[in-house]
């Protein structure tokens, strides 16, 4: 069973990404690397102010970094968090591949 405490992370993460703008700007952060605010604004289309909200919900969920240099701010992913997420998907796998196998076992004692 998940610890109450990493079940809590894992909430909150996948609360975090459940939107599809704040999925997206978290792939395009992990394939392209630290971006500024400005540049995700623009990509995406957005305000500054709408991409600000999206960007402090994955702050707050701890799934992005927010670097200051001057006055540009620099948003990178931050893997760790991400890696959570996996970590919980392999469990649900194994648990279905153990399922799996034993209705295999029950298959075969019905056939002898």
């Amino acid at each position: 069973m998940v610890e109450y405490a990493n079940d809590k992370i894992l909430t909150e993460t996948l609360k975090a990404m459940s939107d599809t703008t704040r999925r997206a700007l978290l792939t395009q952060l992990c394939q392209q690397g630290p971006s500024r605010v400005t540049d995700l604004a623009d990509y995406y289309d957005m305000s500054l102010n709408a991409i600000s909200k999206h960007i402090k919900v994955l702050e707050k969920a701890e799934l992005v970094t927010r670097r200051t240099i001057g006055r540009t701010h620099l948003i990178e992913a931050n893997l760790e968090r991400l890696s959570m997420v996996d970590d919980w998907f392999k469990q649900l796998k194994s648990i279905w591949e153990i399922r799996l196998d034993k209705l295999d076992e029950i298959m075969e004692k019905g056939e002898s």
